[in-house]
Parts: structure tokens; C-alpha cells; sequence
């Protein structure tokens, strides 16, 4: 399993993607599920994976080597002119690698079935994130809908849901994802740490703001803690109900 989040704010786009694969309960491994393709004042793309390692995998080969020369191998999300056209590009290949893997039909595909967070900005365009599910079809952010998820997604909602505001600061924002990751990987062993994380910042297209949150980072455990005795304070200070 997987979990993933793609964060519009006022002053541009956070990414985040846990890094942990699972073949059973006693087979994990540490995958990348973020990749940046960056074109210094011209472009900046960031794509987050979850479902079958193996269509994810393929799609990302795919899309770096369709990139090593756009000019001749067309279509290119270093050649698009859009981000909405990216989102088109990379959910028409997604569609592609799933039937190529899968060529018996829907139900077989569905086992080799995969989302996808597309996200970044291109000069002339404003800064944007798109859903991509295994059809190859897709949906934008929009101020209803400020951020996707893929993956584990249900353990991570409330909070994000609760606490998001599009005028927060970067750090700010860190921290609410931090608090939502915190809460998935406490409920799904299937999602696990290091995290790797992105910050984008509106205007820059510069896609090079990216970390590696590990295990042993202190800032993410004084926010898990401090969450944990937050919610306990909360809860005692709630009115009892009687029975």
C-alpha cells in the first residue's frame, strides 16, 4: 500500500509520499513514489504513484525515456505546453502500460491497476495538481477540493480536512501532513517511513525543494508525540455522557 498527498496553497504546491512496499506482512522494502521533472524557469512537474509496483514502475521508465529526447520522441510531458495536457499525456500512458500488462481484459487489469498525482507548473501557467485514475481520466484541485490523496487514504483525511487552510505557510502545512501521515502509519502497516517530501513555490519553477523526512528525524517525533497527548488532552476535556 501507499500513501500520498498533493496540497494546493496559496503560495504553491506540497507534496508527500511515504517510500514502503509490501508482499506481506513480513516483506517490506523502501520504493521512491516521487519524481520531479524540472526545467529550470520553464517547467517544474512532480508525479506521486500508488497501486502494482510494476505498472507504476513502467510508467515512470516510460515517461523519463520519452523525455531523454522530446524532440524526437513526442509526446513528452517535457514538450507539452500545458499542465492540463501533462495530466492528459500522463494518464493516456498510465492506460497504456495497464493495457499492455494486462491484455486479458478488465478484470485481469485490475489487478495491475494504479493512480496517479500530477502536479507542478509551466511558464505562462498557473501552478496545478491532478488526479489520474486507471482509466487514463483525471480531475484538477480546486478551492472545494484543495488536495488528493492516493493509497491509504481514510486514516489521513479527518485532520486534513479539519486543519487546511490555503493561506497556511509551507511549515505549517509540513506539519499538517506530518499529523496526517503519523495517523496512516500508526493504523496501516502497509504504510511506513522515510517520507520523501516537496516543497513548490508559485512562480519559481523550480522543483528542487525536495527531502527525505527518516525515521529518526526529531521534528517529526515531537509532532507525534505532541499530537498523541493533544488528542488525549482533548478527549479528557470533552463533556462526559451519561448513561
Amino acid at each position: 500500500m501507499t500513501y500520498c498527498i498533493g496540497m494546493r496553497l496559496n503560495q504553491g504546491l506540497v507534496f508527500m509520499s511515504d517510500t514502503r512496499t509490501s508482499a506481506g506482512v513480513d516483506n517490506f522494502a523502501v520504493a521512491k513514489k516521487m519524481f520531479t521533472w524540472n526545467v529550470p524557469g520553464e517547467r517544474a512537474i512532480t508525479i506521486m504513484t500508488a497501486g502494482n509496483l510494476a505498472t507504476t514502475q513502467s510508467l515512470i521508465s516510460l515517461l523519463e525515456e520519452r523525455s531523454k529526447s522530446p524532440e524526437d520522441r513526442n509526446p513528452s510531458i517535457l514538450a507539452a505546453d500545458t499542465m492540463f495536457q501533462i495530466a492528459r499525456l500522463v494518464g493516456a500512458t498510465l492506460k497504456e502500460v495497464i493495457a499492455d500488462s494486462a491484455p486479458s481484459g478488465q478484470t485481469a487489469s485490475d489487478k495491475f491497476g494504479a493512480s496517479v498525482i500530477v502536479g507542478g507548473q509551466i511558464h505562462g501557467g498557473q501552478p496545478a495538481i491532478f488526479m489520474i485514475y486507471p482509466a487514463g481520466n483525471f480531475i484538477e484541485v480546486t478551492e472545494d477540493t484543495p488536495f488528493f490523496q492516493i493509497g491509504e487514504t481514510k486514516y489521513g483525511k479527518p485532520i486534513l480536512i479539519r486543519a487546511y487552510d490555503p493561506a497556511m505557510s509551507f511549515e505549517d502545512a509540513v506539519k499538517l501532513l506530518l499529523v496526517s501521515f503519523d495517523s496512516t502509519v500508526k493504523s496501516n502497516l502497509s504504510v511506513g517511513m522515510p517520507f520523501d517530501l516537496q516543497i513548490y513555490e508559485s512562480g519559481s519553477l523550480d522543483s528542487s525543494r525536495v527531502s527525505r523526512i527518516e525515521e529518526d528525524d526529531p521534528v517529526y517525533h515531537a509532532i507525534s508525540s505532541g499530537w498523541g497527548a493533544a488528542l488525549r488532552d482533548a478527549f479528557t476535556k470533552l463533556p462526559s455522557y451519561r448513561v
